[in-house]
């Protein structure tokens, strides 16, 4: 680390649970953000700001007018571009040591899997089942760290699913394996701006954790209501009948 790096990342290393080294794991890191909308900017631009050394952004949709209302990482001129490319540029304006990855096509199938295996974290911004539940499957099989966040009207939620730990639950074991996508999304339903931004902040914090290894990671699931401003906590057990993750050890 040079001494413009440690100047710019002073305000972390200082913290005591994290300090140098854990900034140096940050900076070696590998992020994969699966959906560049409104949950996937801001955890993008944060993740690059804290010195993620590398991040792949996946996107197949491209930027709309009605997309600014609340995906930070996108501007007016960036209308009609991909969402990858848009964010990455929004990335290289804030951090130019940061490395990134474009990928402009759906992830899916041996793709989706190759480019989970290559990440050390694999942040879930999408928002439909279908998606949702072929990367958990990806994860599972890699063995990769997932942090999922969902958004739609006023309620926001979180997860952490680390299936290396053995006693933990995947993303299935939550919702079952039965695509659902009567699932309301935010162009059906709406959302409140800053609400996809506190839930990908929050994904992004929890990215952080992993990578640098402090702190302890977000158990079960958490829901906000944005009308009331409280958060609600539920804990979540592994479902030892899963089929996604049951064969695992």
């Amino acid at each position: 680390m040079n001494d413009d790096q440690l100047l710019r990342y002073s305000r972390q290393i200082m913290l005591s649970e994290l300090d140098y080294e854990g900034q140096v794991r940050i900076m070696e890191g590998h992020v994969l953000i699966i959906g560049l909308g409104g949950l996937g900017s801001p955890a993008a631009l944060y993740l690059a700001a804290a010195g993620v050394g590398s991040l792949t952004l996946a996107d197949d949709d491209r930027v709309d007018l009605s997309n600014l209302q609340r995906q930070i990482a996108h501007g007016e001129a960036d209308i009609d571009s991909f969402k990858a490319q848009s964010a990455a540029e929004s990335i290289s304006a804030i951090n130019s040591h940061c490395q990134t990855r474009i990928i402009t096509e759906r992830l899916q199938g041996e793709a989706l899997q190759h480019a989970v295996t290559r990440a050390d974290v694999v942040l879930d911004c999408t928002d439909r089942f279908d998606s949702r539940d072929a990367i958990n499957r990806a994860c599972v099989a890699a063995g990769t760290p997932l942090v999922s966040g969902a958004a739609i009207r006023f309620s926001g939620q979180l997860a952490v699913f680390d299936v290396r730990d053995p006693t933990a639950p995947c993303y299935a074991c939550l919702y079952g394996d039965s695509a659902d996508d009567d699932a309301l999304t935010c162009a059906e339903s709406g959302v409140i701006a800053p609400l996809v931004g506190m839930i990908g902040s929050y994904q992004a914090l929890e990215a952080l954790k992993l990578l640098s290894g402090c702190g302890v990671s977000h158990q079960g699931l958490s829901t906000f209501d944005g009308l009331s401003g409280q958060w609600r906590h539920f804990g979540l057990g592994r479902d030892l009948h899963c089929p996604v993750c049951q064969s695992r050890a």
